[in-house]
């Protein structure tokens, strides 16, 4: 009975002291997270205002929020009476584990730093990686977010796009568009070669410099194949290779020059009259 007043006598107090410092913990976590909120979106603005790749740019700020974050907890802590000294040293032993336990992680996030330091590929950039291929829309933390042609997204681990080969098609200016082209064994090769070149000389897309080029490559089962292999800006790629597949299909048609596809000749024997 005596502990219980004493108790009743203390409670006011207990609750005034460590109502307090709730109340204060409370309030330094709003306004971490706020001020993380705030530095990470002024980080991002003065590194996009200076043109630092969008990429560099998202990734530097989740890094920024993440570690005011960090230190706002360790605050609140601190003002809830843990002591932090000793919490950084359990932080420590218990990063060591968690670090063994979560060694994938650990290789993604650096991963991410690699990729962003040496850039293989940024944001905007169409590239095959990873086993798939799509634009890279984001590089975060622990993945890199693709978005197909099909407009499929595609979320891959970082350790995954940096420890395979990265096939890049948008980090040059321009491409070169391979096709093969082939024709019957009866068709006139330089009347093909000067077809094909007018419909590639009237594509305003197709670039002067490098020159294309329009050369035999081999003597194939049933057609004379030819190589196309014209240079176009990278935003032209598709566009192009398209239009040229449809416009020498009708140059040569109106050329009288056969393009062969495959077919069986049947050679049918008269039976031999039943007795």
């Amino acid at each position: 009975m005596e502990r219980m007043e004493v108790w009743m006598e203390k409670a006011p107090d207990l609750v005034l002291v460590y109502g307090t410092r709730i109340l204060l913990a409370l309030v330094i976590f709003i306004i971490g997270r706020w001020v993380a909120k705030g530095i990470a979106t002024m980080t991002r603005k003065v590194l996009s205002g200076r043109g630092v790749d969008p990429t560099v740019v998202g990734f530097i700020g989740n890094i920024v929020s993440a570690l005011i974050t960090l230190i706002t907890l360790i605050a609140v802590l601190g003002q809830l009476g843990v002591q932090t000294a000793s919490l950084v040293a359990v932080i420590g032993a218990a990063g060591l584990a968690v670090g063994l336990a979560l060694q994938g992680s650990l290789s993604n996030f650096a991963s991410g730093v690699l990729l962003i330091a040496f850039r293989p590929c940024k944001a905007g950039d169409y590239i095959e990686a990873a086993g798939t291929a799509g634009t890279v829309e984001e590089i975060s933390i622990f993945s890199t977010t693709l978005v197909t042609p099909d407009n499929k997204t595609i979320i891959a681990p970082n350790s995954a796009i940096l420890d395979g080969v990265i096939v890049n098609y948008s980090a040059k200016s321009t491409r070169r568009i391979d096709m093969v082209i082939g024709v019957s064994y009866g068709a006139d090769l330089r009347q093909t070669r000067e077809v094909i070149l007018s419909v590639i000389n009237e594509n305003p897309a197709v670039l002067q410099e490098p020159a294309p080029t329009i050369e035999v490559s081999e003597l194939a089962a049933s057609s004379v194949n030819f190589v196309v292999r014209p240079w176009v800006r990278k935003e032209d790629f598709w566009p192009t290779r398209f239009a040229l597949t449809r416009d020498i299909k009708f140059a040569l048609d109106q050329a009288g020059i056969g393009i062969p596809f495959p077919q069986m000749d049947l050679h049918v024997k008269a039976l031999p009259k039943s007795e």
